[in-house]
């Protein structure tokens, strides 16, 4: 099964995730040159803290917390080094820390240094120059897992639609690296069974059939900025990850049905693809 992962900084909602099947609660603390990036894009910008990190740490029983910190920085007028943030969220409790945005082996290097085996270590792959890099990087000792961040990596190639890197091959060539080094990834997010521009369960059969590990659950899963019925919040986290384990059943079941799934993915992402270009 893929391992869910949910991003909140609310302790209560963290519950909820946790108790309907979510496996990693997702604390974002990356602020650091997103918004420029990003400029004009519907882009989850959380800017969490340390105190969230440790607040939802202690609400949770078994899901691990995931911290993604900020890019590899020195100190800023108003905000700590990579150093310093790094062993703050270690302190508060993560049980993953991610560096979104690198480019170079260098940056790896030292974000490894600094964590030094304390805790388990992601790296969110999502710049054409870290790809370009790919087999320097993953040559690096300490690389527990490899999430391939589609929103801003397709935005560095240029592309409209995050998820014409699923169809192109780009997202599949990667995976084959990462599989070959022996590397445990996941790509994208999802939204509920059903829903989204691209519905998720093609999505999540693509996971199958590229032997991903973990997937992020989106905003549009459970947004609860639009949910002010904590009620709501919990049936709509117990019915998504339910529908999603059980399309995971069949997947585990049939695999003949990958091929023509690919097909379906290519063909629905060109439509979108092609309408964004009108």
């Amino acid at each position: 099964m893929l391992k869910l992962m949910y991003i909140t900084n609310r302790p209560e909602i963290a519950q909820i995730a946790e108790s309907a099947g979510v496996d990693r609660i997702f604390v974002d603390m990356e602020y650091i040159g997103k918004d420029a990036r990003q400029k004009g894009l519907d882009t989850v910008k959380s800017h969490h803290t340390v105190s969230d990190v440790t607040a939802v740490k202690q609400a949770v029983e078994h899901a691990q917390v995931l911290v993604r910190v900020n890019p590899i920085h020195d100190a800023l007028s108003d905000y700590f080094s990579s150093e310093d943030e790094i062993n703050a969220v270690i302190e508060a409790g993560a049980d993953i820390v991610m560096l979104p945005f690198f480019k170079t082996a260098e940056e790896v290097r030292r974000f490894l240094n600094i964590v030094n085996g304390r805790v388990r270590t992601m790296l969110l792959l999502e710049t054409p120059e870290a790809v370009d890099c790919l087999d320097q990087i993953i040559s690096i000792p300490g690389i527990d897992e490899i999430h391939i961040g589609l929103n801003d990596l397709g935005i560095g190639y240029g592309r409209r639609f995050m998820f014409e890197l699923l169809a192109d091959g780009t997202v599949e060539q990667l995976c084959f690296r990462l599989r070959k080094k022996g590397i445990p990834f996941g790509f994208g997010g999802i939204a509920s069974i059903g829903k989204g521009m691209l519905p998720s369960e093609y999505i999540i059969k693509e996971h199958y059939r590229l032997g991903s590990s973990f997937v992020i659950l989106s905003r549009s899963f459970c947004d609860v900025a639009k949910l002010h019925h904590i009620g709501m919040i919990n049936a709509t986290f117990l019915r998504g990850v339910r529908e999603i384990r059980d399309l995971e059943r069949e997947c585990e079941k049939h695999s003949s049905f990958f091929y023509k799934n690919e097909q379906e993915l290519t063909r629905i992402v060109d439509r979108i693809s092609r309408g964004m270009e009108e």
